[in-house]
Protein backbone atom coordinates (compact mmCIF):
# COMPACT_ATOMS: atom_id res chain seq x y z
CA UNK A 1 0.00 0.00 0.00
CA UNK A 2 2.83 2.25 0.51
CA UNK A 3 3.88 1.72 -3.09
CA UNK A 4 2.79 0.51 -6.42
CA UNK A 5 1.93 0.43 -10.01
CA UNK A 6 -1.26 2.18 -11.19
CA UNK A 7 -4.32 -0.24 -11.36
CA UNK A 8 -2.83 -2.61 -9.48
CA UNK A 9 -2.81 -3.00 -5.62
CA UNK A 10 -0.21 -5.85 -5.07
CA UNK A 11 2.75 -7.00 -6.89
CA UNK A 12 4.87 -4.06 -5.55
CA UNK A 13 6.65 -4.66 -2.31
CA UNK A 14 7.63 -1.05 -0.96
CA UNK A 15 11.11 -0.74 0.72
CA UNK A 16 12.43 2.10 2.31
CA UNK A 17 15.62 3.04 4.44
CA UNK A 18 15.10 4.66 7.92
CA UNK A 19 18.45 6.25 7.30
CA UNK A 20 18.37 7.97 4.12
CA UNK A 21 20.97 10.56 4.65
CA UNK A 22 23.31 8.41 6.13
CA UNK A 23 22.63 5.86 2.98
CA UNK A 24 21.29 7.68 -0.29
CA UNK A 25 21.83 4.87 -2.46
CA UNK A 26 19.29 2.72 -0.67
CA UNK A 27 16.82 5.42 0.40
CA UNK A 28 14.55 3.12 -1.64
CA UNK A 29 14.85 -0.39 -2.64
CA UNK A 30 11.80 -2.03 -3.76
CA UNK A 31 10.67 -5.47 -4.52
CA UNK A 32 8.63 -6.44 -7.51
CA UNK A 33 7.00 -10.13 -7.63
CA UNK A 34 6.88 -11.32 -11.28
CA UNK A 35 4.54 -14.09 -11.98
CA UNK A 36 6.37 -17.01 -13.19
CA UNK A 37 5.36 -19.31 -16.04
CA UNK A 38 3.66 -22.40 -14.99
CA UNK A 39 6.21 -24.77 -14.66
CA UNK A 40 8.88 -22.21 -14.27
CA UNK A 41 9.96 -23.06 -18.09
CA UNK A 42 12.57 -20.35 -19.81
CA UNK A 43 13.56 -19.98 -22.93
CA UNK A 44 17.16 -18.33 -22.50
CA UNK A 45 16.07 -14.96 -24.59
CA UNK A 46 13.38 -14.15 -21.92
CA UNK A 47 15.83 -14.84 -18.95
CA UNK A 48 18.75 -12.66 -21.00
CA UNK A 49 15.59 -9.90 -21.23
CA UNK A 50 14.44 -10.12 -17.94
CA UNK A 51 18.45 -9.50 -16.06
CA UNK A 52 19.17 -7.01 -19.00
CA UNK A 53 15.68 -4.61 -17.93
CA UNK A 54 16.68 -5.39 -14.10
CA UNK A 55 20.59 -3.89 -14.54
CA UNK A 56 19.17 -1.21 -16.08
CA UNK A 57 16.24 -0.14 -13.68
CA UNK A 58 16.73 -1.80 -10.76
CA UNK A 59 19.94 -3.38 -8.83
CA UNK A 60 20.28 -6.55 -10.72
CA UNK A 61 19.99 -8.58 -7.62
CA UNK A 62 17.17 -11.14 -8.46
CA UNK A 63 15.83 -14.13 -6.21
CA UNK A 64 14.69 -17.16 -8.53
CA UNK A 65 11.89 -18.10 -6.89
CA UNK A 66 10.14 -16.73 -4.01
CA UNK A 67 8.52 -19.09 -1.64
CA UNK A 68 5.26 -18.19 -3.28
CA UNK A 69 6.62 -19.41 -6.79
CA UNK A 70 7.47 -15.54 -8.40
CA UNK A 71 10.10 -14.24 -10.18
CA UNK A 72 11.36 -11.88 -7.30
CA UNK A 73 13.39 -8.24 -8.51
CA UNK A 74 14.80 -7.20 -5.50
CA UNK A 75 15.52 -3.41 -5.51
CA UNK A 76 14.21 -0.60 -7.31
CA UNK A 77 13.66 3.64 -6.76
CA UNK A 78 9.96 4.82 -7.44
CA UNK A 79 10.72 6.32 -10.38
CA UNK A 80 11.52 3.16 -12.09
CA UNK A 81 8.46 1.35 -10.87
CA UNK A 82 5.80 2.35 -13.57
CA UNK A 83 8.92 2.39 -16.34
CA UNK A 84 9.35 -1.54 -15.54
CA UNK A 85 5.55 -2.43 -15.51
CA UNK A 86 5.55 -1.02 -18.72
CA UNK A 87 8.31 -3.16 -20.52
CA UNK A 88 7.25 -5.75 -18.63
CA UNK A 89 3.84 -6.03 -19.94
CA UNK A 90 4.21 -4.39 -23.14
CA UNK A 91 7.67 -5.88 -24.41
CA UNK A 92 8.43 -9.29 -22.56
CA UNK A 93 4.95 -10.38 -22.10
CA UNK A 94 4.54 -10.88 -18.30
CA UNK A 95 2.45 -9.91 -15.72
CA UNK A 96 3.31 -8.97 -12.36
CA UNK A 97 2.89 -11.38 -9.26
CA UNK A 98 0.66 -11.22 -6.13
CA UNK A 99 1.37 -8.90 -2.41
CA UNK A 100 -1.09 -8.38 0.21
CA UNK A 101 -3.66 -9.62 0.78
CA UNK A 102 -4.85 -11.14 -2.05
CA UNK A 103 -4.52 -14.20 -3.92
CA UNK A 104 -0.45 -14.95 -4.38
CA UNK A 105 0.85 -15.72 -7.36
CA UNK A 106 -0.24 -19.62 -8.22
CA UNK A 107 2.87 -22.58 -8.56
CA UNK A 108 3.02 -25.87 -9.76
CA UNK A 109 5.23 -28.45 -10.64
CA UNK A 110 6.32 -29.59 -14.05
CA UNK A 111 3.88 -32.26 -13.81
CA UNK A 112 2.74 -34.42 -17.26
CA UNK A 113 5.43 -32.54 -19.45
CA UNK A 114 8.17 -33.71 -18.11
CA UNK A 115 6.89 -36.39 -15.23
CA UNK A 116 5.50 -40.16 -15.77
CA UNK A 117 4.04 -39.91 -12.22
CA UNK A 118 1.80 -36.56 -13.14
CA UNK A 119 -2.03 -37.11 -12.27
CA UNK A 120 -3.45 -34.16 -14.33
CA UNK A 121 -1.93 -31.43 -16.15
CA UNK A 122 -0.94 -29.09 -13.59
CA UNK A 123 0.45 -26.45 -15.82
CA UNK A 124 -2.93 -26.01 -17.22
CA UNK A 125 -4.81 -25.51 -14.16
CA UNK A 126 -2.14 -23.11 -12.76
CA UNK A 127 -2.22 -21.40 -15.80
CA UNK A 128 -6.02 -21.33 -16.04
CA UNK A 129 -6.66 -20.02 -12.48
CA UNK A 130 -4.24 -17.60 -12.51
CA UNK A 131 -6.37 -15.82 -15.75
CA UNK A 132 -9.55 -16.80 -14.01
CA UNK A 133 -8.55 -14.56 -10.62
CA UNK A 134 -6.76 -12.00 -12.02
CA UNK A 135 -8.68 -9.64 -9.90
CA UNK A 136 -8.20 -11.05 -6.76
CA UNK A 137 -4.66 -11.71 -7.56
CA UNK A 138 -3.52 -7.59 -8.29
CA UNK A 139 -6.58 -5.91 -6.14
CA UNK A 140 -6.21 -7.09 -2.84
CA UNK A 141 -9.46 -7.57 -0.66
CA UNK A 142 -8.87 -10.70 1.17
CA UNK A 143 -8.55 -10.85 5.14
CA UNK A 144 -5.12 -12.31 4.45
CA UNK A 145 -2.93 -14.04 2.12
CA UNK A 146 -4.28 -16.84 0.14
CA UNK A 147 -2.24 -19.74 -2.11
CA UNK A 148 -2.95 -22.57 -4.60
CA UNK A 149 -0.36 -24.82 -5.04
CA UNK A 150 -0.50 -27.77 -7.41
CA UNK A 151 1.51 -30.77 -7.40
CA UNK A 152 0.97 -33.52 -10.00
CA UNK A 153 1.24 -36.43 -7.87
CA UNK A 154 1.59 -37.38 -3.93
CA UNK A 155 5.27 -36.72 -4.13
CA UNK A 156 4.04 -33.14 -3.41
CA UNK A 157 7.20 -31.46 -5.47
CA UNK A 158 6.21 -28.08 -4.40
CA UNK A 159 5.13 -29.00 -0.97
CA UNK A 160 1.63 -27.77 -1.73
CA UNK A 161 0.36 -30.01 1.19
CA UNK A 162 2.18 -27.64 3.80
CA UNK A 163 2.77 -24.25 1.89
CA UNK A 164 -0.77 -23.72 0.19
CA UNK A 165 -4.29 -22.27 1.37
CA UNK A 166 -5.70 -24.83 -0.87
CA UNK A 167 -3.50 -27.44 -2.27
CA UNK A 168 -4.48 -29.76 -5.25
CA UNK A 169 -2.94 -33.11 -5.33
CA UNK A 170 -2.58 -35.51 -8.49
CA UNK A 171 -3.92 -39.36 -7.32
CA UNK A 172 -5.68 -42.17 -8.77
CA UNK A 173 -8.82 -44.18 -7.72
CA UNK A 174 -8.36 -47.64 -8.86
CA UNK A 175 -5.61 -49.93 -8.50
CA UNK A 176 -1.55 -49.38 -8.91
CA UNK A 177 -0.41 -51.07 -11.47
CA UNK A 178 2.12 -54.23 -11.60
CA UNK A 179 4.43 -55.53 -13.56
CA UNK A 180 5.48 -58.40 -12.32
CA UNK A 181 8.25 -59.27 -14.60
CA UNK A 182 9.97 -55.91 -13.31
CA UNK A 183 9.13 -56.40 -10.16
CA UNK A 184 11.53 -59.67 -10.11
CA UNK A 185 14.30 -58.14 -11.71
CA UNK A 186 14.13 -55.56 -9.28
CA UNK A 187 14.23 -59.22 -6.38
CA UNK A 188 17.23 -60.24 -8.86
CA UNK A 189 18.98 -56.95 -8.58
CA UNK A 190 19.24 -56.76 -12.19
CA UNK A 191 21.31 -53.62 -12.97
CA UNK A 192 19.36 -52.38 -15.32
CA UNK A 193 16.99 -52.04 -12.68
CA UNK A 194 18.16 -50.06 -10.02
CA UNK A 195 16.04 -48.80 -7.10
CA UNK A 196 14.91 -45.38 -6.77
CA UNK A 197 15.75 -45.09 -10.94
CA UNK A 198 19.36 -45.15 -9.62
CA UNK A 199 18.99 -42.03 -7.78
CA UNK A 200 21.52 -43.06 -5.36
CA UNK A 201 23.97 -44.83 -7.16
CA UNK A 202 27.46 -44.54 -6.75
CA UNK A 203 27.26 -42.36 -3.09
CA UNK A 204 28.30 -45.59 -1.79
CA UNK A 205 27.34 -49.46 -1.48
CA UNK A 206 24.29 -50.15 -0.84
CA UNK A 207 23.77 -53.86 -0.76
CA UNK A 208 21.90 -56.10 -2.90
CA UNK A 209 18.12 -54.56 -3.01
CA UNK A 210 15.76 -56.09 -0.49
CA UNK A 211 12.16 -56.10 -1.26
CA UNK A 212 11.27 -56.66 2.16
CA UNK A 213 13.17 -54.37 3.96
CA UNK A 214 12.83 -51.32 1.57
CA UNK A 215 9.34 -51.43 0.55
CA UNK A 216 7.11 -53.63 2.42
CA UNK A 217 7.98 -53.23 5.90
CA UNK A 218 8.35 -49.25 4.78
CA UNK A 219 4.54 -49.12 3.27
CA UNK A 220 2.62 -47.47 5.90
CA UNK A 221 -0.64 -49.65 6.09
CA UNK A 222 1.44 -52.68 5.40
CA UNK A 223 -1.25 -53.39 2.49
CA UNK A 224 1.35 -55.43 0.17
CA UNK A 225 3.49 -59.06 0.12
CA UNK A 226 5.74 -60.60 -2.16
CA UNK A 227 5.04 -64.65 -2.53
CA UNK A 228 6.04 -66.80 -5.02
CA UNK A 229 7.83 -64.19 -7.41
CA UNK A 230 4.41 -62.04 -7.74
CA UNK A 231 3.44 -58.60 -5.76
CA UNK A 232 0.11 -58.31 -4.25
CA UNK A 233 -1.08 -54.71 -3.02
CA UNK A 234 -4.68 -54.47 -1.21
CA UNK A 235 -5.39 -51.53 -2.94
CA UNK A 236 -8.27 -50.32 -0.52
CA UNK A 237 -5.82 -49.71 2.28
CA UNK A 238 -2.67 -48.26 -0.17
CA UNK A 239 -2.84 -44.18 0.93
CA UNK A 240 -1.31 -43.35 -2.18
CA UNK A 241 2.27 -42.89 0.29
CA UNK A 242 3.73 -43.09 -3.21
CA UNK A 243 7.16 -44.83 -2.12
CA UNK A 244 6.67 -48.02 -3.23
CA UNK A 245 6.08 -46.52 -6.76
CA UNK A 246 8.99 -44.23 -5.80
CA UNK A 247 11.89 -47.55 -5.15
CA UNK A 248 10.48 -49.71 -8.13
CA UNK A 249 9.61 -47.10 -10.90
CA UNK A 250 9.86 -49.78 -13.98
CA UNK A 251 7.73 -52.10 -12.01
CA UNK A 252 4.67 -49.96 -10.32
CA UNK A 253 2.88 -47.07 -11.84
CA UNK A 254 -0.44 -44.86 -10.63
CA UNK A 255 -3.53 -46.32 -11.69
CA UNK A 256 -5.21 -45.13 -14.86
CA UNK A 257 -8.54 -43.18 -13.47
CA UNK A 258 -7.03 -40.29 -12.08
CA UNK A 259 -7.58 -36.54 -10.93
CA UNK A 260 -6.66 -34.92 -7.63
CA UNK A 261 -7.02 -34.72 -3.71
CA UNK A 262 -7.87 -31.08 -2.57
CA UNK A 263 -6.64 -30.10 0.68
CA UNK A 264 -7.47 -26.89 3.04
CA UNK A 265 -5.65 -24.66 5.19
CA UNK A 266 -1.87 -25.26 5.41
CA UNK A 267 0.21 -22.11 6.36
CA UNK A 268 3.04 -21.12 8.40
CA UNK A 269 2.75 -19.72 11.75
CA UNK A 270 1.40 -16.34 11.64
CA UNK A 271 -1.43 -15.51 14.09
CA UNK A 272 -2.02 -19.18 15.05
CA UNK A 273 0.62 -22.16 14.62
CA UNK A 274 1.88 -24.15 11.66
CA UNK A 275 -0.46 -26.29 9.79
CA UNK A 276 -1.03 -28.86 7.22
CA UNK A 277 -3.75 -29.13 4.61
CA UNK A 278 -7.34 -30.84 5.68
CA UNK A 279 -8.41 -32.94 2.75
CA UNK A 280 -11.84 -31.54 1.77
CA UNK A 281 -12.34 -33.73 -1.47
CA UNK A 282 -10.45 -36.74 -1.09
CA UNK A 283 -10.81 -37.42 -5.36
CA UNK A 284 -11.96 -34.84 -8.29
CA UNK A 285 -11.39 -35.64 -11.84
CA UNK A 286 -9.46 -32.88 -13.49
CA UNK A 287 -11.35 -31.54 -16.44
CA UNK A 288 -10.14 -29.00 -18.30
CA UNK A 289 -13.08 -29.41 -20.96
CA UNK A 290 -16.03 -27.84 -18.76
CA UNK A 291 -13.40 -24.34 -17.88
CA UNK A 292 -12.74 -26.60 -14.60
CA UNK A 293 -16.40 -25.37 -13.80
CA UNK A 294 -16.79 -27.82 -10.56
CA UNK A 295 -13.02 -26.40 -9.07
CA UNK A 296 -13.69 -23.06 -9.66
CA UNK A 297 -17.66 -23.56 -7.85
CA UNK A 298 -15.81 -24.88 -5.12
CA UNK A 299 -13.19 -21.85 -4.50
CA UNK A 300 -16.25 -19.22 -5.08
CA UNK A 301 -17.83 -20.60 -2.01
CA UNK A 302 -15.01 -20.78 0.15
CA UNK A 303 -13.79 -17.82 -0.69
CA UNK A 304 -17.33 -16.17 0.40
CA UNK A 305 -17.35 -17.77 3.74
CA UNK A 306 -13.82 -16.75 4.20
CA UNK A 307 -14.38 -13.36 3.51
CA UNK A 308 -17.64 -12.82 5.54
CA UNK A 309 -16.46 -14.35 8.95
CA UNK A 310 -12.53 -14.19 8.44
CA UNK A 311 -10.86 -11.56 11.21
CA UNK A 312 -8.71 -9.32 10.05
CA UNK A 313 -5.20 -11.67 8.84
CA UNK A 314 -7.17 -14.98 9.58
CA UNK A 315 -5.86 -17.49 7.15
CA UNK A 316 -8.51 -19.78 5.78
CA UNK A 317 -7.03 -22.23 8.32
CA UNK A 318 -7.25 -20.63 11.26
CA UNK A 319 -10.65 -19.65 10.14
CA UNK A 320 -11.44 -23.55 9.90
CA UNK A 321 -9.58 -24.08 13.33
CA UNK A 322 -12.17 -21.30 15.18
CA UNK A 323 -15.21 -22.99 13.11
CA UNK A 324 -14.61 -26.60 12.72
CA UNK A 325 -14.85 -28.64 9.96
CA UNK A 326 -18.66 -29.16 9.86
CA UNK A 327 -18.57 -25.87 9.02
CA UNK A 328 -16.49 -25.79 6.03
CA UNK A 329 -18.69 -28.84 4.37
CA UNK A 330 -22.21 -27.07 5.03
CA UNK A 331 -20.42 -24.08 3.11
CA UNK A 332 -19.37 -25.91 0.25
CA UNK A 333 -22.19 -28.64 0.38
CA UNK A 334 -20.12 -31.54 0.65
CA UNK A 335 -20.91 -34.57 2.54
CA UNK A 336 -19.11 -35.79 5.19
CA UNK A 337 -16.81 -38.68 4.08
CA UNK A 338 -14.90 -41.29 6.33
CA UNK A 339 -11.29 -40.01 4.44
CA UNK A 340 -12.33 -36.49 6.23
CA UNK A 341 -11.19 -38.55 9.69
CA UNK A 342 -7.65 -39.15 10.64
CA UNK A 343 -8.45 -40.99 13.01
CA UNK A 344 -11.21 -41.96 15.64
CA UNK A 345 -12.57 -39.58 17.77
CA UNK A 346 -11.98 -39.78 21.29
CA UNK A 347 -15.19 -38.10 21.43
CA UNK A 348 -18.44 -40.22 20.70
CA UNK A 349 -20.74 -37.85 20.68
CA UNK A 350 -22.37 -36.59 17.74
CA UNK A 351 -24.46 -33.12 17.57
CA UNK A 352 -27.24 -32.66 15.41
CA UNK A 353 -29.36 -29.65 14.46
CA UNK A 354 -33.08 -29.54 14.68
CA UNK A 355 -33.46 -28.74 10.85
CA UNK A 356 -30.95 -31.84 10.19
CA UNK A 357 -33.81 -34.67 11.76
CA UNK A 358 -36.59 -35.30 10.18
CA UNK A 359 -39.57 -34.30 11.58
CA UNK A 360 -36.98 -31.91 13.96
CA UNK A 361 -37.27 -32.39 17.65
CA UNK A 362 -38.17 -31.03 21.31
CA UNK A 363 -36.74 -30.60 23.97
CA UNK A 364 -38.74 -31.47 27.41
CA UNK A 365 -36.02 -31.57 29.93
CA UNK A 366 -38.20 -33.31 32.61
CA UNK A 367 -38.95 -36.23 30.14
CA UNK A 368 -35.31 -36.16 29.55
CA UNK A 369 -34.93 -36.57 33.52
CA UNK A 370 -37.05 -39.09 33.31
CA UNK A 371 -34.88 -42.03 31.69
CA UNK A 372 -31.49 -40.34 32.61
CA UNK A 373 -31.57 -39.56 36.51
CA UNK A 374 -28.47 -37.50 37.72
Amino acid sequence: GIVGVFGYGGGVIGRYCDQPQMFPGVEAFHTLRVNQPAGKYYTTKYLRDIMELWNRRGSGLTNMHGATGDIVLLGTTTPQLEEIFFELTHRLNQDLGGSGSNLRTPADCLGQSRCEFACYDTQDLCHFLTNEYQDELHRPAFPYKFKFKFDGCPNCCVASIARSDMSFIGTWKDDIRIDQDAVNKYVENDPAYPPEGGAHKGSRDWGEFDIEKEVLDLCPTHCMKFENKKLYIDDANCTRCMHCINVMPRALKPGKETGCSILIGAKAPILDGAQMGSLLVPFMPVNAENDYEEITDLIDKIWDWWMEEAKNRERIGELLKRQGFQKLLEVTELKALPQHVQYPRENPYVFWREDEVPGGFTRDIKEFRKFHQR
